[in-house]
């Protein structure tokens, strides 16, 4: 994994523009702690940071190979799992490789098949080529979006990014929020609306987009979205084309050069990854798989089961260690580092992020990352499945908003009222919920629960999904640590997307199709256990010390978000031990101590990044 940066100029001398290309592509170092690269070519400037985890000797970026007269230059982030099949084929086709790596194949790739390589591509990546002959810039991102890019359309040409941090060094692109980005701040937030970037004029290109740059203008296009279709295969049939899809993915997204371990929970996605994993290496003779887990100091005591996290995950995790014979890692974080390291893990997403659950999945990837390069993760299971209890509860279901935001009326009455009339929250959540279920491909003549359901999960692969995933590639990326993440593969997400609702839950159960399509895979008592999402602490201390972070905030007047929220609101919580701890702030993981620690994230973010409103 890598970062990538650069920016095109048609009317400038770029030469003399080393010493900015230098400064955009260091802010991405941690990204790519092993190699850096730059490269200049009127109108063309790109930076490159590696991570050196296929063929670690070459495959250095940026990558440029000639053809005739053209020449054809890469930055990419990601990994390209059917490598070896695109290898094989452009070989027969007469191309040439110098190196092992996939970026090679990909650009190779691109000079074959010109845009249409990325139909032909299944992996996870971002990247951007210069086509000389073509005279434009060719860039695209993966179909699930597991691999951020950025970009600023600028009078004066475009400017691109793993990150916003990168684009920010450039003098054309501004840290400036208008109200659209003070709208998914604080009514959005932690979650952002599909394209957007907060800052204005900066965009994310979305997942399955290619982006075409020339002298003519930029043009954005559409290579992949879900599709739906009727699903005709038996309950039987079904468990079956599951499971062979996750162990092919699996199995791809194991090949390395450098050390790969599994994230283990305890839970049924970890659980299912790290047992198909250790098989694997059993069979392919590579020893003993090395496997990974966090906590907290005192969960155990601290620890109270509800709805959304009805049992602890400690003794699931030994049941796992002593089913598989793994290597296991026990990381147990402290409250302080993890209050401590909320600074850090805004700075790492460019945004006030999840709270603890960002800092501290910052802090357990710098702890993997002494021993290992690469993860297996089980994101997105329960988003492409079903497992979360908004899929069951009618409630939610019917809750005529983002299940994960049912308090809108809350947030906006935190904010002051001059922010709530120039902002509108209210309407701007429900308009970006409206946009969002419009976007659904529906099933002709599908109606009732069965089409409920389908824009139910639609709304979780676009719209929650993406979260988690901006929230685990920032966090491992910030620590120098690639995450693969299998569930993501866009062959068993278009497949299960079909599956209609009865069948996904078979058995009567959350996810029942996957726990039917891994019997034989996991003990049965670690097969049918209840959800349990990722561990975070529950420790008092922490509700103490970001209450004491929020209330020095408030009481300094140089405050950047006292221009926003209305400080009385947040005291009057502040000073409910009952609301302190239970207020509903986003999705499963994030109530009160969340409320206190993302304001005090949003306010960091404000200074830091010195961000103007306009």
């Amino acid at each position: 994994m890598c970062g990538i940066t650069g920016f095109v100029q048609w009317n400038r001398d770029l030469t003399h523009q080393s010493e900015l290309l230098e400064r955009m592509t260091e802010t991405l170092s941690d990204r790519g702690p092993d190699a850096k690269g730059t490269w200049i070519s009127n109108p063309v400037a790109f930076g490159h940071r590696r991570l050196s985890v296929m063929d670690p000797q070459n495959g250095a970026q940026p990558m440029i190979r000639r053809r005739e007269d053209q020449d054809y230059t890469l930055v990419y982030n990601g990994e390209i799992y059917n490598a070896p099949e695109l290898k094989k084929e452009l070989q027969q086709r007469g191309h040439h490789f110098l190196t092992e790596c996939d970026t090679e194949v990909l650009l190779e790739a691109y000079i074959e098949w010109g845009p249409d390589c990325v139909s032909r591509l299944n992996g996870i990546f971002a990247f951007a080529i210069w086509d000389s002959g073509r005279q434009h810039v060719f860039m695209a991102r993966d179909r699930l979006g597991v691999k951020p890019l950025f970009y600023s359309h600028t009078p004066d040409g475009l400017v691109f990014g793993s990150e916003p941090k990168a684009l920010l060094q450039h003098p054309d692109v501004g840290a400036v929020v208008g109200p659209e980005g003070l709208a998914e701040i604080f009514i959005i937030g932690p979650a952002r609306t599909p394209g957007h970037g907060v800052f204005q004029n900066l965009k994310e290109l979305r997942p399955g987009q290619t982006l075409l740059y020339d002298r003519g203008g930029l043009r954005i296009q559409t290579y992949w979205k879900l599709e739906s279709i009727p699903h005709e295969d038996s309950v039987e049939e079904t468990a079956a084309k599951v499971r062979e899809l996750l162990q092919d993915t699996l199995e791809r997204q194991l090949a390395s050069d450098v050390p790969v371990c599994s994230l283990l929970s305890g839970g049924l996605d970890s659980s299912a990854l790290s047992a198909l994993a250790a098989d694997y290496y059993k069979r392919t003779g590579q020893g003993q798989l090395n496997t990974y887990s966090v906590d907290y100091v005192d969960n155990d005591k601290h620890f109270k089961a509800h709805s959304y996290q009805p049992g602890a995950d400690g003794p699931w995790i030994q049941r796992m260690i002593d089913e598989l014979a793994t290597k296991h890692h026990f990381v147990i974080l402290d409250t302080p580092e993890v209050v401590a390291a909320l600074d850090q893990s805004t700075f790492t997403r460019d945004l006030p992020g999840m709270a603890d659950v960002d800092s501290s999945l910052y802090l357990f990837c710098q702890e993997i990352k002494k021993n290992a390069t690469v993860a297996i993760s089980g994101e997105a299971a329960d988003e492409v499945f079903g497992g979360y209890p908004w899929f069951h509860r009618d409630e939610l279901l019917n809750s005529g908003t983002f299940p994960w935001a049912v308090a809108p009326d809350m947030r906006a009455s935190l904010l002051t009222p001059a922010l709530r009339e120039w902002i509108r929250p209210l309407e701007y959540l429900q308009d970006r919920y409206a946009d969002a279920v419009a976007e659904a491909p529906k099933l002709p003549g599908e109606t009732g629960k069965a089409a409920q359901m389908r824009i139910m999960s639609y709304l979780n692969i676009t719209r929650f999904m993406p979260t988690l995933l901006d929230r685990k590639d920032r966090m491992s990326m910030g620590a120098g640590l690639e995450v693969r993440v299998p569930y993501c593969d866009d062959r068993l997400v278009q497949y299960v997307w079909n599956i209609p609702w009865e069948i996904k839950m078979t058995g009567g159960r959350e996810k029942g199709i996957l726990r039917k399509a891994l019997e034989g895979v996991l003990p049965d008592d670690v097969l049918y256990r209840k959800k349990s999402p990722y561990p975070k602490t529950h420790n008092p201390a922490y509700l103490a010390a970001v209450r004491t972070q929020i209330l020095t905030i408030l009481d300094d007047p140089s405050s950047p978000v006292l221009q926003f929220i209305d400080p009385a609101k947040i005291r009057e919580i502040a000073a409910s031990p009952e609301a302190s701890s239970n207020l509903p702030w986003f999705g499963q993981l994030m109530s009160g101590p969340q409320l206190f620690a993302y304001l005090a994230q949003v306010n960091n973010w404000l200074k830091t990044y010195k961000v103007s409103v306009s």
